[in-house]
């Protein structure tokens, strides 16, 4: 231990980063780093650790392995996404303890983030309603009809997969009947993950056909594909492949994109600021991200699971099984609008 530093408690120690932050954190994102920090602070309770100068690398990794598993907590086992997100509130904290002389400088960088690559993440994480839309509301207000506002308004309005987007065509497109066709086409590099039974046309409504009109009018690059089709979202290369489009998501999902980081980092230093770096943002999300917050939400507004299967191409037991995040009394809530009082 250093003989620069100057004893405090842990707890002690979390109310001043806290107390640090406030100013600059909305209330939610406060209370948000608050429960990922009591955590820690029970975790040190725990091992008998009175004083933050005593810590040490090892002990860094233990807390991370103790809150993956939730032994003993009552906080229980997290998914790896969620880790990620206590982990990266762990190591601002840090760095604040670093400034006040709590704990060694450097100590933030012993505390090593897991990897999560976009499928895992997708798995246990959804794009909340809120989000989804402050970020459509952005876009339509900035960069109305823009490629990326095309890319987000269809994955969010239509749930689709994003192998589904990208197969569209200009003549995929109906303006007059304000749909989307879907067509299987592998023989031309666009197959659906379902094969032709997820050939389906899906409505867009009003105001997104507006979108995607002036997007082909004014902002879509003139080109065709490999096949000789004109893709509906290009880039002037061609057809726009799956990579571009889920950086644009993990872009756009990133919350200091359109409000605040509730991880507390600057947007002008931190590493996930960039387009190769930013699906590694805790709060970001992939585009079947999208597709579960999108189908979350249609349950929620009432509409029936079999018209959210067809739509979306997804069995009704896969739908309860990995896609419905209703709570019970939400489902109960939406089955009692079809059933008459008794």
């Amino acid at each position: 231990m250093s003989a620069d530093l100057e004893p405090i408690a842990p707890a002690t120690a979390v109310n001043l980063y806290l107390d640090h932050r406030e100013p600059e954190l909305s209330e939610k994102s406060l209370t948000n780093q608050r429960y990922r920090l009591n955590s820690f602070i029970e975790w040190t309770q725990s091992k008998g650790i009175e004083n933050m100068n005593e810590l040490t690398g090892r002990d860094l990794h233990e807390f991370r392995v103790w809150r993956r598993q939730g032994k003993g907590s009552e906080y229980g086992e997290v998914s790896k996404v969620t880790l990620r997100g206590i982990l990266a509130t762990l190591r601002k904290f840090l760095e604040f303890c670093a400034s006040i002389d709590a704990v060694e400088q450097g100590m933030r960088e012993r505390v090593l983030l897991p990897e999560v690559d976009p499928e895992e993440a997708s798995k246990d994480e959804k794009l909340d309603t809120e989000h989804a839309e402050a970020i459509l509301d952005h876009l339509d207000r900035y960069q109305y009809a823009s490629r990326e506002h095309v890319i987000f308004g269809i994955l969010w309005h239509t749930g689709i997969r994003l192998g589904s987007l990208r197969s569209l065509d200009l003549d995929d497109f109906d303006a007059d009947g304000q749909y989307l066709q879907l067509r299987h086409r592998p023989e031309t590099g666009t197959p659906l993950k379902n094969g032709r039974a997820a050939e389906r046309s899906i409505a867009v409504g009003d105001f997104y056909t507006e979108v995607i009109q002036e997007y082909i009018e004014n902002h879509r690059d003139s080109v065709t594909d490999d096949y000789g089709r004109e893709p509906l979202i290009t880039s002037d290369r061609g057809r726009l492949s799956e990579t571009p489009i889920r950086s644009t998501v993990y872009q756009w999902t990133r919350p200091c994109m359109v409000g605040e980081c509730p991880h507390g980092e600057n947007p002008e230093s931190c590493e996930y600021m960039t387009r190769d770096t930013a699906s590694g943002c805790p709060s970001s999300r992939s585009p079947h991200g999208i597709r579960r917050g999108s189908i979350t939400k249609h349950l929620r507004d009432g509409t029936p699971e079999e018209v959210v299967s067809d739509r979306m191409n997804v069995s009704n037991d896969v739908l309860d099984q990995h896609y419905d995040q209703r709570s019970e009394r939400e489902k109960m809530e939406v089955r009692r609008e079809f059933i008459d009082d008794a």
